[in-house]
């Protein structure tokens, strides 16, 4: 064995040399993968409060760093085509008819690592679509004469950390009737995510996707 192990040795030292870089590489990829998921965008854009359409619209910043936001935007797909609306700086009265502070009149700033921030319901944002493309929306049911409601979609625009360009994150939500009684008729909708998740556009091949969100903007035509 040891006379095996004489003549083998610089085999056997090649091997083990091998092996030894496999172990390297390996941790050496968990260390990359584990870093870039800390550096990747974690943007959420979810329901609260409510399944309905007075529920809010949250976006939240799960990233390990602070992003900016600049434009947040609402999209009502209808039978008919699709109707777009800046949310950035849209303001919200309040019950009393007063419009909503500074603060929460703008969506456009910095959101900190694990902050929130509070859109508006999603009937103030069809309503905001409605007012913006002349459409004749009931807002109680949400319901239209000569085209049917199908999605609303959120997309978001921002700047993460040292990133030289933008990036974009969306979700879909589709309004659905709510048959809470067969003998009750216009009841309303609830508002259902289509995706679990919200998805996200980073890379380098979305930078048109993004600029034909902002394109898509009726002041941008």
């Amino acid at each position: 064995m040891l006379e095996w192990l004489n003549n083998n040795s610089g085999a056997l030292s090649a091997i083990a040399s091998f092996c030894t870089l496999g172990v390297w590489l390996f941790y050496a990829q968990l260390l990359y993968l584990g870093f870039a998921r800390q550096r990747r965008p974690r943007i959420l854009i979810n329901r609260g409060r409510s399944k309905s359409p007075d529920g809010m619209c949250l976006i939240s910043n799960m990233s390990s760093e602070a992003i900016f936001v600049t434009n947040v935007l609402g999209v009502l797909h209808t039978s008919q085509g699709e109707y777009t609306c800046d949310l950035t700086d849209y303001t919200r009265s309040d019950d009393s008819g007063e419009e909503s502070s500074e603060e929460s009149a703008t969506r456009q700033g910095p959101l900190a690592s694990g902050d929130y921030h509070q859109v508006c319901s999603f009937r103030e944002i069809i309503d905001h679509i409605a007012e913006g493309h002349n459409l004749d929306i009931d807002r109680n049911t949400l319901t239209l004469d000569d085209e049917m409601l199908r999605m609303l979609e959120i997309r978001l625009i921002a700047i993460y950390g040292s990133e030289n360009r933008p990036l974009g994150a969306y979700r879909c939500f589709m309004l659905e009737k709510a048959e809470l009684d067969p003998n009750v008729k216009n009841q309303g909708c609830l508002i259902v995510p289509t995706s679990f998740d919200t998805y996200r556009v980073s890379r380098r091949w979305h930078q048109k996707r993004i600029r034909q969100w902002l394109e898509s903007l009726p002041s941008s035509r």
